[in-house]
């Protein structure tokens, strides 16, 4: 299986601790995820993250309804976690979260892996470009939700 890599790095104004916690929450996930992905958790009320946890969400793909499921691998506070794809439009996803205290304020990093039905004409035409632009659009949120002081 032919797999891809995409990294991306954002800091924030931020305490390490407070930054975290915004990820700790599953439901924050809907909050920096770009509207046209029709994005939803579907867990009632508040997930209690740590290795195991699976969490299920619909979304919308290029128009079409999709279900996934993750579930947290590693679960690190406050230093990172790892969740994994069970059930959904990837062959792998493999997204791991790092938070570093940098120059007064939080370092979050995204490494994420991936496989996608199809290979690599599939990850080139449509599914690369996605992954950009939705990393993109978390990082524009981000910046809003954690404005320097």
């Amino acid at each position: 299986m032919e797999t891809h890599s995409f990294k991306t790095e954002i800091w924030l104004p931020r305490p390490l601790q407070e930054v975290f916690a915004f990820f700790a929450d599953a439901r924050n996930l809907q909050r920096i995820t770009p509207p046209w992905l029709s994005f939803e958790v579907l867990a009632p009320g508040e997930t209690e993250m740590k290795a195991g946890t699976l969490i299920d969400y619909k979304l919308r793909v290029h128009g079409m309804p999709l279900r996934w499921r993750s579930e947290i691998t590693v679960w690190e506070p406050p230093r990172r976690f790892v969740d994994e794809q069970r059930r959904g439009p990837y062959r792998l996803w493999i997204h791991e979260h790092r938070f570093a205290e940098k120059d007064k304020g939080t370092l979050v990093t995204d490494d994420v892996r991936y496989a996608v039905p199809g290979g690599a004409l599939v990850n080139k035409l449509f599914v690369a470009g996605d992954v950009a632009r939705i990393f993109e659009h978390r990082k524009q949120k981000l910046e809003e939700i954690f404005p320097a002081r």
